[in-house]
């Protein structure tokens, strides 16, 4: 009797075979390339008391979240105050245009409270009647932003990096897909 143990070796699937209802994929996939494309450049702003940074307005996200989800419900999961700010913690809730099946995605988003012209934004003493009226709803739009930014760059989740991998369509898919429509 031999000691040797044989290992069989055995082709690696694709991703492509471990799906088991390519018709599906195919859907995700072009929703995916939907997702990845980039917000018209008339929408992006630019936001001078942050280092330039680039963003998209709460107003195209909650367009956005309309034209491709149709059913949509922000929920506030968390609420407080650090510091001289204020946080709020959302779920955007959604209605997913391929399965149908509700899923969410949560985020974050923080204000610092108005403080009078020419005070330290740690002088509490100095706060600006109405500050937490008007942070809080800045916090949840940041926070909104925050949640929608993991659909991908429609939603503006790439305006401020610097290298992005663009997303295309899976060849492979693709080519089941022409099958099949033969």
């Amino acid at each position: 009797m031999s000691n040797k143990v044989q290992i069989k070796k055995s082709k690696a699937p694709t991703i492509q075979e471990l799906y088991t209802n390519p018709d599906l994929a195919i859907k995700h996939d072009e929703l995916n390339v939907l997702l990845s494309q980039n917000p018209p450049a008339q929408w992006i702003k630019t936001n001078k008391y942050a280092n330039n940074s680039k963003y998209l307005p709460i107003d195209k996200v909650e367009w956005l979240l309309r034209r491709i989800f149709k059913e949509f419900r922000i929920e506030i999961t968390g609420q407080g105050v650090a510091f001289n700010g204020v946080w709020v913690t959302v779920r955007v809730h959604y209605k997913h245009p391929v399965t149908g099946e509700w899923e969410y995605h949560d985020g974050i988003g923080a204000q610092e409270l108005q403080v009078k012209s020419g005070s330290s934004a740690a002088d509490l003493a100095n706060i600006n009647r109405n500050a937490i009226s008007m942070a809080f709803p800045i916090a949840k739009s940041y926070a909104v932003k925050d949640a929608c930014h993991h659909f991908g760059s429609a939603f503006g989740a790439n305006l401020n990096r610097t290298e992005v991998m663009p997303y295309t369509l899976d060849e492979k898919l693709q080519d089941l897909k022409r099958e099949k429509e033969i």
